[in-house]
């Protein structure tokens, strides 16, 4: 079992994630920005490529999910903007 492209992709997806609510935490950006759902957004995307090769099927629903609720978030951000 090496180093994959794709285990890369997943830590960076992971690293978003992650960095996405160290960031809210600290109130350095809040959750109604566009910059936390697309961090989330594209976060749970990179994992979610990483689980195309070695699936999991937990891992894929919370990412799945992650995914669609940032989407929201995004689309409710865009619609406010408008």
């Amino acid at each position: 079992m090496g180093y994959t492209w794709y285990d890369f992709v997943g830590n960076v997806g992971v690293f978003l994630l992650l960095a996405a609510y160290l960031l809210l935490q600290l109130n350095k950006i809040s959750s109604n920005q566009i910059s936390y759902s697309l961090m989330n957004a594209i976060g749970a995307a990179l994992i979610l490529v990483s689980l195309f090769f070695e699936f999991n099927l937990s891992a894929f629903a919370i990412e799945f999910f992650w995914l669609l609720i940032s989407m929201v978030g995004i689309v409710n951000y865009l619609r406010a903007k408008n």
